[in-house]
């Protein structure tokens, strides 16, 4: 198995995890078989990309990041020459129709470019063997919690205050301190990254004009939607530093004038939660 797949399979275990459902359950969601589903989810064969789709729309999470290691590891299969072909993608099971649905794109928001662009640089990246490609690909999170070689995180504490998290490369294998569904349907969650001691707040599911803030120790960081791209990738805050036992806020104001605005908080140290939202301030 490929890193790209092995990343691949990590994550679909993930997605799968957060949705409860059996391998029954999933089949009976998707137009994918029990079997298929227990072969892709144990890196047995690489999954159809519609299979990666159902999955993400099930787990009513973003595909971009998962669509974009099926991709790479699609390449890395078709280009081993003394290995095996790479699995035939199966054809999803006949009276079911999967109903179509944008490509939600990285959801994050990536600067300097967008995802395609980003998918031929680290093409060309893996093809000489640097590691680093694949963080970009995948947004600056891997799923093992460990950062792939020469990949170490670029600030802590206060270094961080106010700075890109991304780019930083605060964002590989962060924790979540809590999550929120605003009235609007986007969700906000509290990220925190151990080795940065820095916590940063990101959203996805957004319209335009939306506004999310972090507030650590008085001081608050915000972004705002700015446009129909932010709207499908993740948005986030800059960092700020913060130490055990810190409480970070984040608070989300919608673009309507008559949406209320609604916060949540969370302690660093403590158990990842699903937050209900605090009374405004």
């Amino acid at each position: 198995m490929s890193t790209a797949h092995a990343r691949l399979t990590a994550v679909l275990r993930e997605l799968r995890a957060g949705t409860g459902l059996s391998l029954a359950a999933l089949s009976e969601r998707t137009a994918y078989s029990k079997s298929s589903w227990e072969r892709y989810l144990n890196g047995k064969s690489l999954p159809p990309r519609q299979a990666v789709r159902a999955l993400c729309r099930v787990a009513d999470e973003p595909e971009g990041r998962a669509l974009a290691l099926w991709e790479l590891a699609e390449a890395e299969g078709s280009g081993r020459a003394a290995a095996a072909p790479a699995p035939a993608a199966e054809e999803p099971r006949t009276g079911r129709r999967e109903a179509p649905r944008p490509s939600a794109g990285d959801r994050h928001r990536v600067r300097g470019g967008r995802l395609p662009v980003l998918l031929v640089t680290v093409s060309a990246l893996v093809a000489s063997g640097v590691a680093l490609g694949l963080l970009l690909l995948t947004g600056g999170e891997t799923e093992a919690g460990e950062p792939p070689p020469g990949a170490a995180a670029r600030c802590r504490g206060a270094a961080c205050e106010g700075r890109d998290p991304m780019r930083l490369l605060c964002g590989i294998g962060p924790g979540s301190l809590a999550t929120h569904r605003t009235a609007t349907g986007a969700h906000v969650e509290l990220r925190h990254s151990e080795k940065c001691a820095a916590s940063w707040a990101r959203a996805w599911g957004t319209r335009v004009g939306d506004r999310v803030e972090l507030t650590v120790d008085g001081g608050t960081h915000a972004v705002r939607v700015g446009s129909r791209d932010d709207t499908e990738t993740y948005v986030y805050t800059p960092m700020a530093a913060v130490r055990p036992g810190s409480t970070v806020r984040a608070c989300f104001r919608p673009a309507s004038t008559d949406g209320e605005r609604e916060c949540f908080e969370a302690r660093v140290g403590g158990t990842a939660t699903t937050a209900p939202p605090a009374p405004s301030r």
